[in-house]
């Protein structure tokens, strides 16, 4: 179960009972709830403030009230949505997919907008993962990886990580390892967007090799 509650002595928690000291906590948020506001709170933060009437800053940041306001307006049913129920929704993300900041709220990826969001550039992997079609692998080996729908490259932190990202669009999905170490040192920069996400603009063919599972189940026992 996914559903959000609050412990008294150790914050936001998401299932039945504080996977600390096992205590019920306070309900917050159901699982429909949580998947519909999550929902919005994608489509509002990465592609479409303005359908929210929301005034973004070049980093991706709005407000966090006005975005609880936009979402009371367009959907009346949620009219006790409180801050403290987004808050504990980011926290609680298993993917730290948005950030909170000085009462402001931003996505850190998945954008279709062009912003600068200027995220961390320190403590990058020497090497990440990015998941893509048999039938894209070797255009993408042959030409450099760039990005398709969203502003940025998404790279992953593991093969793992590349393997249930792929996995959305194909079965079996061929993953492509990158010199990451390389690629900065030639004067790219890669940006650390959540727990297992990391923002390029482009990756050249030559920092790009097929990643093969039997050696990278090797480099992680």
């Amino acid at each position: 179960m996914k559903m959000l509650r609050e412990c008294t002595e150790h914050g936001y928690f998401r299932g039945e009972r504080c996977p600390v000291c096992g205590e019920e906590g306070r309900f917050l948020m159901s699982d429909e709830e949580l998947e519909r506001i999550g929902r919005t709170m994608a489509g509002a933060l990465r592609h479409f403030p303005d359908k929210f009437s929301l005034r973004m800053d070049d980093q991706g940041f709005v407000p966090l009230r006005d975005f609880i306001a936009a979402v009371k307006k367009y959907n009346p049913r949620y009219h006790w949505l409180r801050p403290h129920h987004i808050i504990a929704l980011i926290e609680t993300d298993p993917k730290g997919r948005y950030q909170v900041s000085n009462d402001l709220i931003r996505a850190t990826y998945g954008h279709s907008l062009n912003l600068d969001l200027r995220l961390p550039t320190d403590n990058i992997p020497r090497a990440l993962f990015y998941p893509t079609t048999p039938e894209e692998a070797d255009i993408i080996l042959e030409t450099g990886l760039k990005p398709s729908d969203r502003k940025m490259v998404h790279l992953s932190k593991t093969y793992a990580d590349a393997v249930k990202a792929g996995q959305v669009r194909t079965e079996e999905p061929i993953i492509l390892e990158i010199d990451t170490a390389s690629l900065i040192a030639s004067g790219v920069e890669v940006q650390r967007a959540a727990r297992t996400v990391y923002l390029v603009r482009e990756v050249p063919a030559e920092f790009l090799h097929r990643a093969e599972e039997e050696e990278m189940n090797e480099a992680e026992s």
